[in-house]
């Protein structure tokens, strides 16, 4: 295993390097014949999609992870619409960022390049392997793919049709490998390859990041949960307020940038309580407040300590009424992943002053935290959202997937 594995490793590195000089053009070509190729081949990816949900069942995995397992084709059209933007978007590789001019004449840039080869560690999301395949082809580099054992059926296949549609567009079809090894260990030795792989990527749950980020001699971009809150403030459009809090918490409840505490100033929690209560009651949600929110909707399960720091990813919630602005902030500062918050606010200052405190990867004034998403930020599909601020913080894109060289042009000039 460990010599096949190896073997990966090397060829990715090889056609990293090719197709880091590939033209946008023929980059493009090999998004666009991939997405041809998911659609024609929709009934296949469904029907081993099929074997993996059966599994799944029968192993009794959660709903949240079935969901997220699932190849609808809704997911399939999402999948095919996601190459296809991603082709439309701008190339970042050969970008100029930067220049100036030294005193000595020199011409000083950057300009930005590929990471080289990727590494992507995650579990459930089959459409995981579209996406970041795409998104790494699309910014010059190689990938190595590695999906949970739930998914291998589906993974397998739609590695296959993405090395289908490389080689249509004349590229090496190993700048896009998957390990469909189903042995934990194989992780393992995938993380000792510092020497062929640039960057791991890990996603999917806190012990699959951690345990990554512990064995990794390979640099490692990572969250480790989202524990994302809304704060409705003073003075707030309590309509607004109840359909953006319905939205990040009902939506999709099983994802990382779904709600899991509401936060409500105690000048708005009188009237906004009860509403939100029969909403989010009669969408199945279970609330869990604090000792003022209780007081208030006297039915409900009291929250405990571990309960603000807890990332549901079902139709639970947390809900706690805080006294002030400043309040809010700390309270979200103390228990946040640094993943993805928001305020409800008529108030343009405490607005200001809730973006500039609040340090999380996304921070929304009037809207759902389930923006924070590649694709509906604009960003074409994400590679993953980054908490780890270095080299990236956020939803990554296209640039999170490059770095930058600096480039210097002279005309004779000698260091003195």
């Amino acid at each position: 295993m460990e010599q096949n594995i190896v073997s990966v490793a090397k060829a990715a590195k090889k056609a990293g390097i090719e197709i880091a000089g590939y033209e946008t053009s023929k980059k493009n070509t090999a998004l666009i014949e991939t997405a041809k190729l998911i659609r024609q081949q929709a009934e296949n990816i469904k029907k081993e999609n099929k074997k993996d949900l059966l599994n799944a069942k029968q192993a009794s995995l959660g709903e949240a992870m079935i969901d997220r397992l699932t190849i609808s084709d809704s997911v399939i059209s999402s999948m095919t619409e996601s190459l296809e933007y991603i082709a439309d978007l701008s190339d970042p590789v050969g970008a100029v960022t930067e220049t100036w001019l030294r005193p000595n004449g020199l011409e000083v840039s950057k300009m930005r390049i590929p990471l080289g080869v990727i590494g992507i560690i995650y579990e459930s999301r089959p459409n995981v392997t579209i996406d970041a395949a795409g998104l790494c082809v699309k910014a010059g580099n190689s990938v190595i793919l590695r999906g949970g054992s739930e998914a291998v059926h589906s993974n397998r296949l739609l590695t296959k049709i993405f090395r289908q549609g490389l080689e249509k567009a004349g590229i090496c079809k190993d700048a896009v490998q998957t390990l469909s090894v189903t042995d934990r260990q194989a992780v393992d030795i995938l993380l000792k390859q510092e020497e062929y792989i640039d960057l791991i990527i890990p996603r999917g749950g806190g012990g699959l990041i951690k345990h990554v980020v512990k064995h990794s001699d390979i640099p490692v971009l990572k969250h480790y949960k989202g524990v994302c809150h809304v704060f409705v403030d003073k003075g707030a459009d309590m309509d607004m307020a109840e359909r953006i809090c319905l939205n990040a918490k009902v939506q999709r409840p099983g994802v990382c940038n779904a709600m899991e505490t509401l936060l409500i100033h105690k000048d708005a929690a009188p009237y906004f309580l009860p509403k939100i209560e029969t909403s989010m009651k009669n969408a199945g949600v279970e609330l869990r407040g604090c000792q003022k929110t209780c007081n208030i909707l006297q039915n409900i399960k009291q929250a405990n300590e571990d309960d603000w720091h807890t990332e549901y990813l079902n139709l639970t919630l947390s809900v706690k009424t805080v006294d002030d602005m400043d309040h809010a902030i700390t309270h979200i500062n103390e228990y946040s992943s640094d993943h993805t918050e928001a305020i409800v606010t008529k108030n343009y200052d405490r607005a200001r002053q809730f973006i500039k405190q609040v340090i999380s990867s996304v921070v929304l004034v009037n809207a759902s935290t389930r923006f924070n998403d590649g694709g509906q930020l604009g960003l074409g599909a994400e590679i993953g959202i980054s908490t780890s601020k270095l080299h990236a913080f956020g939803p990554m894109g296209l640039k999170e997937l490059t770095t930058t060289k600096f480039i210097v042009l002279g005309n004779g000039q000698i260091r003195e």
